[in-house]
């Protein structure tokens, strides 16, 4: 079905990301053991790259230079990959109205709207939002007289990466919040002075 066509398109995307990372990681190791430090992230990373093919790294050993040169080329492959299927979604997002409509809440993106309207199946089943935030993990499972019991299961998706989607979405929404205070919802200064990041970005990928 196209369900599971975009879950596949998911499910690819997460694993060349997770591979990015790690080329990202031995990129800095390397660099780390010459005693060079490269600060986080796939930008720095690139920035890198992009002074090694114009011979402007002149920090880094020449052999290193070689073996971060092949780590780079290996993470521009994976970018020619996630462009492609970051396009796929797009081309999916557009023809599905309930991934349109998540993707109007605030920090919901394309990738995170895409993977809750594939990966849920029957939405009319979950009464509330704390309902089906419940069933990823986000809330404490409801307790009913025969115990413990998880509130409509997710289908095809493991609930950790629809979790995982949502907590970095809200977290987005949090740094905006900070930098840009007067264009978001004015209660998240305040809440900001009295909560950690962390407690707000769970609780919003909650609601």
């Amino acid at each position: 079905t196209e369900q599971q066509a975009a879950l596949a398109l998911h499910r690819t995307r997460d694993l060349l990301v997770k591979q990015r990372t790690q080329l990202v990681n031995m990129i800095r190791g390397l660099l780390a053991e010459s005693g060079i430090e490269m600060a986080r992230g796939l930008r720095h990373a690139l920035e890198l790259a992009g002074r090694l093919s114009a011979g402007d790294a002149a920090e880094v050993p020449p052999l290193a230079q070689r073996v971060v040169t092949g780590l780079a080329d290996q993470i521009g492959a994976l970018q020619i990959q996630l462009t492609r299927l970051e396009k796929e979604l797009l081309a999916w997002h557009r023809d599905s109205d309930l991934s349109q409509r998540l993707a109007t809440i605030p920090g919901v993106g394309i990738v995170s709207a895409t993977a809750l309207a594939a990966s849920v199946s029957e939405p009319e089943r979950f009464r509330s939002g704390r309902q089906f935030a419940a069933s990823l993990g986000l809330t404490p499972l409801q307790t009913c007289s025969g115990g413990k019991e998880r509130l409509g299961r997710i289908s095809r998706m493991d609930d950790r990466y629809l979790r995982r989607l949502l907590v970095v979405g809200m977290t987005s929404l949090v740094g905006r919040a900070k930098a840009m205070p007067t264009s978001m919802d004015p209660r998240l200064p305040t809440l900001l002075q009295r909560k950690p990041v962390r407690v707000l970005t769970v609780a919003g990928a909650n609601r």
